[in-house]
């Protein structure tokens, strides 16, 4: 029986900063019924505040608890891995705030990490110096894989894109903590204090949202307000459990289980 719900942000919940219709009902009547719920996101720019900020404006009933990010997820990764240990980011105040509360301190003198996330100002400076600290032994990671990001204009080079240049000069190959990495799912379980096989991801792309809840042992659900179309689902070797017209057609779904 499905108790908990793992829901991607944009295109499931929002398109273009704007509510999905029906979205805003489907999360209310989860924070009414106290059903556990994360609402996570590759975006690693915005606190977990910032995000709840940004949602409420638009009508969602939710609270920074209920935002899991990918500079979330790094933040864990690296106090599981090095407690206590140095970093040096390139990216936005998200991802330093994430670590900073994780206890790792922020320097560009002899970090134990460079950890590469989201922002819309990449600076050349900042990527050589992370490139020259990679280079010297710094242990790479990044905190999403997605080439490109939204913008007004269209898009823009995101993580993925500049941790290919890092790579490049260095021959270092980045560890990326974010969806569609299992590690992502699996820390917000763990946030949330429940089991996979009681939890259901619902998320707008085959290639990040569907892959991740099928490697971490999930219950799926692709909805088609987002990037993935019905016609996408042909070029992948595997399918959702459910696929919706929106968010707001799940609880039929999961009720007919």
């Amino acid at each position: 029986m499905i108790t908990a719900h793992l829901l991607d942000m944009d295109g499931v919940l929002v398109r273009g900063g704007q509510p999905i219709e029906g979205s805003i009902d489907y999360v209310a009547a989860l924070v009414a019924t106290g059903k556990p719920f994360q609402i996570f996101t590759n975006n690693s720019r915005f606190t977990p505040e910032d995000h709840a900020e940004r949602l409420r404006a638009v009508g969602f009933p939710v609270t920074p608890e209920h935002i899991y990010t990918s500079a979330l997820a790094t933040a864990r990764f690296v106090e599981l891995q090095k407690p206590g240990s140095s970093a040096y980011v390139i990216g936005d105040h998200g991802l330093v705030e994430a670590l900073r509360r994780a206890g790792c301190r922020i320097t560009e003198y002899g970090p134990d990490f460079v950890v590469l996330g989201d922002t819309t100002s990449y600076h050349y400076e900042q990527i050589a110096t992370g490139a020259e600290l990679v280079a010297k032994g710094a242990w790479f990671l990044a905190t999403n894989p997605d080439a490109t990001g939204p913008t007004e204009r269209g898009f823009h080079p995101a993580c993925g894109a500049v941790a290919a240049l890092i790579e490049k000069a260095t021959g270092r190959q980045p560890y990326f903590v974010g969806k569609p990495n299992p590690f992502m799912m699996r820390s917000a379980l763990d946030r949330l204090g429940v089991s996979a096989a009681d939890t259901i991801l619902v998320g707008d792309r085959m290639d990040t949202d569907v892959v991740a809840g099928l490697e971490s042992g999930l219950k799926t659900a692709l909805v088609l307000t987002g990037v993935s179309t019905r016609a996408d689902m042909e070029r992948f070797p595997f399918r959702p459990d459910h696929v919706i017209e929106r968010l707001a057609d799940l609880g039929k779904v999961i009720m007919m289980e």
